[in-house]
């Protein structure tokens, strides 16, 4: 949960920035544009949610001293 309001408080200062800065915005001009970033986005979380979390690392042995 946190991350998350963290990733959107990074996209509004960028947005903001841009904005304030007068620099060109890094999203897509169109709506098609930004709604194919939308659908990646969600593609990417679902594949995420599907394939679960990684396997835990092997053990590593330490030897005796």
């Amino acid at each position: 949960m946190t991350q998350a309001l963290l990733g959107l408080l990074l996209g509004l200062a960028i947005g903001a920035a841009c904005r304030w800065l007068d620099l060109p915005l890094p999203a897509p001009p169109r709506l098609v544009g930004a709604l194919l970033v939308v659908t990646m986005t969600l593609g990417f979380m679902a594949a995420d949610l599907a394939l679960g979390p990684p396997a835990p690392a092997a053990a590593v042995e330490v030897p005796p001293r």
